[in-house]
């Protein structure tokens, strides 16, 4: 197969196992496309062929400059007959290509604009299901360059997202939850794994080095990844933030994508990093000194207004 439609297909940009994505051209518009076709070992499987065809309409629905653009829907007018969709072609590569070349600040501004990407997907009522750095393309067209979220062949609607589903993502950046099957999930997933993609490009390795889904349920609720702020120059606050949002329990990391982008740019900003006080810490002496003076001046004026 060399032409979908009027689509003609120069080489692979990727493949994985239910489809490949080839790099084309509309002779049409004269411009550079990416064309997903659909395995052909799949073409047959009708429940295969509807989520491929509802990737392409969620990417239209959402129609989001930080989300790949579907511009065309069709099927190969040959006898294997395979859906396919045209999307923009961004010629950047991805994420993961970049991975171990990144400054520490260039890796934050990757993990905000990941975080605010998956946001939007949130606020359409998906969840992605598999973020991962393969799946950040980079438009480097753009200063500074666009991040743009792609492959929504795992995507759910978040309505949907509760009760028996089957384990989807990648296990180094699979939310727990994704694995254990029958908890549900929502956004939250996609926070985690904002959070392990962040992980994996400042520290140039993954926060855990799962291989499957079962290795994601062996690791236990007491898992941490390693610190790293330190070694980067950065307040503890990041380790914090990291532990937090890639914590085993959804209810203990951040509520949203959003949450967590505004709390790692503030890396980038500079902005001071609040701590909530643990129970155990008390206030120092000169505190205490100043809330007995406080007290004392109080106490004598109401005397004062008070007495006759």
């Amino acid at each position: 197969m060399r032409q979908v439609g009027r689509y003609r297909m120069r080489r692979v940009l990727g493949s994985g196992a239910f489809a490949t994505v080839w790099l084309g051209d509309d002779p049409a518009l004269e411009s550079d496309v990416a064309i997903k076709v659909l395995a052909e070992n799949w073409a047959n499987n009708a429940d295969v062929r509807e989520r491929f065809l509802a990737e392409a309409r969620l990417l239209r629905r959402v129609d989001d400059p930080r989300l790949v653009r579907v511009f065309d829907v069709g099927v190969s007018d040959d006898e294997e007959a395979r859906p396919y969709f045209v999307m923009e072609y961004i010629p950047g590569g991805t994420l993961a290509d970049r991975i171990g070349s990144l400054s520490t600040r260039e890796a934050l501004a990757y993990g905000v604009a990941a975080a605010g990407a998956v946001q939007v997907l949130h606020d359409a009522g998906i969840v992605h299901r598999d973020v991962k750095p393969s799946n950040l393309l980079i438009d480097d067209r753009c200063t500074p360059p666009r991040l743009v979220v792609s492959d929504l062949g795992s995507a759910k609607v978040l309505a949907e997202a509760s009760g028996f589903t089957v384990t989807t993502g990648t296990p180094s950046y699979m939310a727990p939850e994704q694995a254990h099957q029958t908890d549900g999930f929502d956004g939250r997933a996609d926070v985690y794994a904002v959070a392990a993609v962040t992980y994996h490009l400042l520290n140039g390795q993954p926060a855990f080095a799962d291989r499957t889904a079962a290795a994601v349920l062996d690791r236990g609720a007491d898992s941490r990844p390693p610190p790293l702020a330190a070694r980067l120059g950065q307040p503890a606050a990041l380790d914090r933030l990291l532990t937090r949002s890639l914590s085993w329990d959804p209810a203990k990391r951040p509520a949203t994508a959003a949450e967590f982008a505004r709390d790692l740019e503030r890396f980038l900003t500079g902005e001071p990093h609040s701590r909530p006080r643990s129970a155990r810490e008390v206030p120092t002496v000169p505190t205490l000194l100043f809330c007995v003076v406080l007290a004392v001046v109080l106490f004598t004026v109401t005397y004062q207004l008070l007495t006759p």
